[in-house]
C-alpha cells in the first residue's frame, strides 16, 4: 500500500529525516532557484509569501530570464520585459531577486554553473532551498535541479575556493510541483497557504505569460486549481505540495507513533 504523504509545515522539517519536529526560533532564509523568471513564483510563491509574512528572508534566483518564450518579441526585448516583471513580482513578495548570466534554453549543469550557484549559496546563506524536481520534459528545468543540488556540497567545503566563505547550513532542499516536471514527482510535504494565496495571485500576475498574453496554456487557472486540490488533500483551503529526497523520507522509530 502506498504510504500517505505527511502533512507537514515547512518549519517542522529536519534535514536528517529521522524525526520531524517543529523548529521555532531564528529566522529562516529561503532561496528559490528557478530555471526561468516566473517558475518559482508560480510553483512555490505562496510558500515564499507565507514565510516572508512570518519574518523569514526570501531570495529568488532566476538562472535565466526565459527570454525566448515570446514569439512576438526578440529575446532581448522579452528578456528586458521579464526582468521588469521579475522585479515587480519580488516586490510583491518583499523578496530579494538575483539574475544569473545564462541564456534561455542554454542552461547546462557544468562546473561553471555549479560554481556560480555554490557561490550564491555562500552569499545568501539559505537554511532552505526550493528548486525544480529532477524529471522534466524541459531541459532547463532538469539542468536547474542538477545545478542546484550539485552546488550544495561544494558550497560547504572550505577547500573549494569562491568569492565567499564556505557555508554548510542548508537544512533541506524542497522540490516544487510544476506541470512540466511531473514524472516521478510525489507530493510529500503539504503546506497550508490559504493566508498567502491572494499575495501569490498578485505576485504571479505581474508576468504577462501568466495573465494569458503570450501562451495559450492556462497557467493561472492551472495553479489556482492545483493549490485547491492539494488543499483538499491536506485538509486545507489551499496548499502547495513539495517532494523531497528519498533519504529525507526515512523515519527511525523506537515504537509506533
Amino acid at each position: 500500500m502506498k504510504r500517505s504523504p505527511l502533512l507537514l509545515l515547512l518549519g517542522g522539517l529536519m534535514a536528517t529525516g529521522a524525526a520531524y519536529q517543529p523548529q521555532p526560533g531564528p529566522m529562516k532564509t529561503i532561496l528559490a532557484v528557478g530555471a526561468h523568471a516566473g517558475d518559482m513564483e508560480l510553483t512555490c510563491g505562496a510558500l515564499l509569501a507565507k514565510q516572508r509574512k512570518a519574518g523569514d528572508r526570501i531570495v529568488l534566483l532566476h538562472l535565466t530570464l526565459g527570454e525566448g518564450g515570446n514569439p512576438k518579441l526578440s529575446p532581448e526585448a522579452y528578456g528586458a520585459q521579464k526582468r521588469r516583471e521579475a522585479e515587480a513580482a519580488a516586490r510583491v513578495l518583499s523578496a530579494e531577486v538575483l539574475f544569473a548570466p545564462y541564456g534561455d534554453g542554454e542552461l547546462v549543469n557544468d562546473a561553471q554553473a555549479r560554481a556560480y550557484v555554490a557561490d550564491v549559496i555562500r552569499q545568501v546563506k539559505p537554511t532552505h532551498i526550493v528548486t525544480h524536481w529532477k524529471n522534466s520534459f524541459h531541459p532547463d528545468h532538469k539542468a536547474a535541479y542538477a545545478i542546484t543540488v550539485d552546488a550544495v556540497l561544494p558550497a560547504s567545503l572550505p577547500g573549494v575556493k569562491g568569492a565567499h566563505p564556505a557555508y554548510g547550513g542548508v537544512r533541506q532542499v524542497f522540490y516544487a510541483e510544476n506541470w512540466e516536471d511531473m514524472e516521478g514527482f510525489e507530493p510529500y510535504v503539504y503546506l497550508d497557504v490559504a493566508d498567502a494565496f491572494e499575495t501569490w495571485d498578485k505576485c504571479v500576475t505581474q508576468y504577462e505569460f501568466v495573465r494569458g498574453g503570450i501562451s495559450s496554456y492556462p497557467y493561472l487557472e492551472y495553479y489556482r486549481a492545483l493549490f485547491r486540490v492539494r488543499g483538499a488533500e491536506g485538509g486545507f483551503t489551499h496548499a502547495e505540495a513539495f517532494d523531497i529526497d528519498p533519504m529525507g523520507k526515512k523515519q527511525i522509530l523506537r515504537s509506533l507513533p
